[in-house]
């Protein structure tokens, strides 16, 4: 494994305990941190900060259930160069805050658009044609979006042509964030509803991203991974998914 291949495991919930990852994965304890689920609070935003100091936004991060999507926010933070966000996401993860300015998993991909001056553009695949234009005008003219009814619609070969489009005319590095709720129920099991994708067609279109950012000399600055489900017993759908993310990830040289 590549040093940029590098896994950070987040433990909020626990959910991870009964999952194997390579001896050389770290793993941060986050789980003491009061403030954290589905809502994070400017006491908690800061003392994520502190923890993931150490870490670099370079490797794979597998940060627990849709719950804590919000993190994806944090470690744009860290990254110090113009850059676009790449997300398959069966949610649009646009909504302004309910209360009082927190960050949360529903609203942090808005919170990235208007705090990070760097972010120059969002990628995200994945949520329904309603649920997007149900987002501000100003988030919806910097996003690219390819919608659940769409991606229905396309062949695979429609998808890479969308997908190429899209990344050469991005501009900085790319930063990917994948939620497995956009798989259909029976390729994961996660706390939200779910999209339609297979687990076949998500590592088609994730390997297209990963092989044009490659010939374009894109630097990927970083991947997170989330969509675990805290309620349920059968891990076996999400533990599959996830080594097939690394496995993907890992074969492509970026």
């Amino acid at each position: 494994m590549s040093g940029k291949n590098k896994i950070t495991v987040m433990n909020f919930s626990g959910i991870y305990r009964k999952e194997q990852f390579s001896e050389e994965t770290d793993w941060l304890d986050v789980s003491d941190i009061p403030g954290t689920n589905c809502y994070c609070d400017e006491e908690a935003f800061d003392e994520i900060l502190k923890r993931i100091a150490e870490f670099s936004t370079e490797g794979i991060h597998f940060i627990d259930s849709g719950n804590y999507h919000y993190m994806s926010r944090i470690w744009l933070e860290k990254i110090a160069e113009p850059v676009t966000l790449v997300v398959f996401d069966n949610h649009t993860d646009m909504q302004p805050p309910a209360f009082g300015g927190l960050l949360s998993c529903g609203g942090w991909i808005e919170a990235a658009l208007t705090e990070i001056p760097l972010l120059q553009r969002v990628i995200l695949i994945g949520p329904d044609e309603e649920a997007f234009f149900q987002a501000e005008p100003e988030l919806r003219e910097r996003t690219d979006f390819l919608s659940r009814e769409r991606l229905r619609a396309m062949t695979g070969e429609q998808r890479e042509e969308f997908l190429e489009e899209k990344i050469k005319e991005s501009s900085g590095a790319l930063y990917i964030s994948v939620d497995k709720d956009i798989l259909c129920p029976g390729e994961a099991d996660t706390s939200w509803s779910q999209g339609d994708l297979t687990l076949s067609e998500l590592l088609e279109m994730l390997q297209t991203v990963l092989k044009c950012g490659e010939a374009l000399g894109k630097e990927i600055v970083g991947v997170d991974i989330c969509g675990e489900s805290e309620s349920s017993d059968n891990r076996e759908e999400n533990i599959k998914a996830n080594r097939a993310l690394i496995k993907c990830l890992n074969e492509t040289k970026y």
